[in-house]
């Protein structure tokens, strides 16, 4: 017998059944944690059915529709919007512009799917940056189909952008958004959506948490928004040219609204992602709720709860966003790491009790084990 096996046979004589017991169960914790990463995501095209589940209610003017952005894998918060849309009547419908997740990974898109599969009413999707890491844009298609598209409702016209690169539109993207923007012109309204804003629209001199951390970092402007800034201005000169009625994009985690080029925009990125500045007219928890009549559109503000306007609360609650989401997507592997932790430090500790009492022992006396009656 090797020195290994007796070490082992040694150890689980001592507390056999605790012992057994914590073994059987990372075994156990090891095989449906693979089991689950093996499991495929069982969605196809999501997009492209809830379109068709909107075209089948046969909407006319007026109705409304729910929008928000950078829930990222949030649980508290995203799972509260998401109940306060679906008990909303007037709302028909829901526009998630992306960061749906932290990152790429598989595990993370399931943990999305799974918050969402319940949502009673069609729920749509942009992509956003944070989709694009871990090689997540093949996913995203698999899961969600094209990264841009459009569709109507009533007399209404949507168009979904992909800018998640946060550079802007490739040149094949452009082409179509223009012929979709000349189709669109027999709409009475047309909206446009996409995850990163043409600007970011913050005071560097308003004095929130993110300003000052910037300010100290010795920038003088902010830059969340696209980085090739030939392209948002062309992108909104374009908006103005076609008329389109409302932009909506995100990935700033606030709440900002005003004009570019005279079109309307609001930012919308308080889903449940990390809040990082401290401005209770725009640093909070919130979905918009848009009213689409028969002549006009009008953007109502719903507030969700949002911790206190205090920089050492917002740290706090950003680190619990962040571990809170951590468990909820790897409870099974958080468990197999407590279960072998355990394991370790029960091994450890066996063997320094052994240890200490062989170093009790008189030199040239016996162990314990040889001093019991056998």
């Amino acid at each position: 017998m090797s020195m290994g096996t007796k070490t082992a046979t040694a150890y689980l004589a001592e507390r056999r059944a605790f012992r057994s017991a914590l073994i059987v169960l990372i075994l156990l914790t090891s095989i449906l944690s693979l089991i689950s990463y093996l499991s495929p995501l069982d969605v196809r095209y999501w997009n492209y059915k809830a379109i068709k589940r909107i075209e089948g209610m046969k909407v006319k003017e007026p109705f409304s529709f729910a929008v928000f952005g950078d829930n990222k894998n949030s649980s508290r918060v995203f799972r509260g919007l998401l109940k306060e849309v679906a008990s909303d009547r007037e709302i028909l419908f829901a526009m998630d512009l992306g960061d749906l997740v932290f990152d790429g990974e598989k595990e993370k898109f399931r943990y999305f799917l799974d918050q969402i599969k319940s949502f009673p009413k069609p729920l749509l999707t942009a992509i956003g940056n944070h989709e694009l890491r871990e090689g997540g844009r093949a996913l995203y298609y698999q899961l969600f189909g094209p990264y841009y598209y459009s569709f109507t409702v009533g007399e209404s016209c949507f168009i979904i952008l992909d800018d998640a690169n946060e550079t802007g539109l490739e040149p094949w993207q452009w082409d179509w958004l223009k012929e979709e923007l000349e189709k669109s012109q027999g709409c009475k309204h047309r909206f446009v959506f996409f995850h990163v804003p043409l600007y970011d629209p913050r005071n560097p001199h308003q004095g929130n948490l993110g300003s000052r951390i910037v300010i100290a970092l010795g920038r003088k402007v902010f830059a969340h928004s696209l980085k090739d800034k030939n392209q948002a201005e062309r992108l909104a000169k374009l908006f103005a040219r076609y008329n389109v009625t409302h932009i909506f994009a995100s990935h700033i985690h606030a709440y900002y609204t005003g004009k570019w080029h005279g079109v309307p925009f609001t930012i919308t990125g308080g889903a449940g992602a990390e809040l990082v500045g401290n401005n209770p007219e725009h640093d909070f928890y919130h979905y918009l709720k848009v009213h689409v009549g028969r002549e006009q559109v009008k953007v109502e503000l719903v507030k969700l709860p949002t911790p206190p306007y205090h920089w050492i609360i917002r740290l706090l609650e950003t680190a619990w966003v962040y571990l809170r989401s951590f468990a909820a997507i790897h409870w099974l592997n958080l468990i197999l790491f407590i279960l072998i932790v355990g394991l370790l430090a029960d091994l450890y500790w066996s063997l320094r009790k052994k240890r200490g009492s062989t170093k009790g022992n008189p030199p040239g006396a016996p162990d314990d084990e040889d001093n019991q009656t056998h």
